[in-house]
């Protein structure tokens, strides 16, 4: 402590409480008004004002006489430079604690995001289960009392219980499928593989279901580009993009496959004629257990029945063939898949509604 007299002491407290005041309530103030504004904005307010109300009382102490001109410029210099420092510091941590903030709160939403997505998924996958399941256990108490003994009735039932079986092992391999791909322990066999292959495979594959449907596949005759990707995970993108294509077309429909070469990446569309999808669930089409029954009710498969006014046909006294089941609705897993894949890959997929329905576009790395 120098040694001053009491009385100077005080002034000199006096004058610096003063200038504090003086700067920082005004200060308060405003960063009162700016409290919806960034950390950035906060952070630079709060330094600009810590800078000012030393100024003002190195300003206020040499009016009083207690520093001499020399000491007060060279006070003043020695605060200009700190105080320029501390001003980009501040705007710098700012900035930094901004991002931080933003990356933080983004985190959040995922983890919330991906909270509700388990909690449909295992909602949905419970109740797919569930359902066969019960049926399953119906048709064997069914078989094993003797109460269906016809050979007619007795083949239905093992059909059926055959029909279920595939249904949930093809659920529980989705589930392995998208539990590899968010482990990251998915690995792939890169190598070049010509897409009209793996295309013309899955479509031989999905044309007995889009027969039972009464869809037309159609698939372009030229511009079948090769690309680099694990032929496996190809082919498991475009059965579930013609499945989930076939699933959601009316009957009489059309499902139209086509590829082509842009620059250095090959593209691959499915494109259907479901009707389209609600702007509004656009951007939910790829997520885990997303549905959308509502907006994307699958068509009943076979043609109009008999006395039925389906568009503008109307045949009377004419029953038609059985119509077939249409095919039941996936656990929300297969469209999860293909983006999962298909990013596995280094590409991407996206959806828009085209024409009379929707168009998947799937981007891979071309070979060569």
């Amino acid at each position: 402590m120098p040694d001053l007299p009491t009385g100077d002491v005080l002034a000199v407290f006096a004058i610096g409480l003063g200038a504090s005041l003086l700067i920082g309530v005004p200060g308060a103030v405003a960063l009162r008004l700016l409290r919806r504004h960034s950390i950035v904005v906060h952070l630079t307010v709060l330094l600009t004002v810590t800078v000012l109300a030393v100024l003002a009382g190195v300003v206020g102490a040499a009016q009083a006489m207690f520093l001499s001109v020399h000491d007060r410029d060279v006070v003043l210099l020695v605060l200009a430079a700190s105080g320029a420092v501390s001003l980009a510091v501040g705007w710098w941590l700012g900035a930094r604690l901004a991002r931080q903030a933003v990356w933080a709160d983004q985190l959040r939403q995922r983890e919330r995001q991906a909270e509700a997505n388990r909690r449909e998924l295992v909602a949905w996958v419970s109740h797919d289960l569930r359902t066969p399941l019960a049926g399953l256990r119906a048709m064997a108490e069914a078989l094993e009392d003797g109460v269906v003994a016809d050979r007619a009735t007795v083949a239905d039932y093992h059909r059926r219980i055959r029909a279920e079986t595939d249904r949930m092992t093809q659920l529980v391999d989705d589930l392995f499928e998208l539990s590899r791909i968010n482990a990251g322990a998915l690995r792939l066999s890169l190598r070049r593989v010509p897409l009209a292959e793996v295309v013309s495979d899955a479509l031989a594959s999905a044309e007995p279901l889009a027969r039972a449907r009464g869809i037309r596949l159609v698939a372009a005759e030229r511009g079948w580009p090769s690309v680099t990707a694990s032929e496996p995970e190809l082919a498991r993108i475009i059965g579930n993009l013609l499945r989930n294509a076939i699933r959601f077309t009316p009957y009489d429909g059309v499902v139209q496959v086509s590829a082509g070469r842009d620059g250095g990446a090959a593209w691959l569309a499915v494109h259907d004629t479901c009707g389209g999808i609600p702007e509004a669930d656009l951007p939910r089409v790829f997520d885990v257990a997303f549905r959308g029954e509502t907006a994307r009710s699958p068509a009943p498969a076979g043609p109009p029945r008999a006395g039925s006014r389906v568009g503008p046909a109307y045949l009377p006294g004419w029953a038609g063939p059985p119509r077939p089941e249409p095919p039941p609705a996936g656990g929300g897993l297969g469209l999860a898949i293909v983006r999962g894949l298909v990013e596995a890959h280094g590409g991407r997929v996206e959806v828009a509604n085209a024409g009379p329905g929707c168009r998947f576009l799937v981007h891979l790395p071309a070979a060569g």
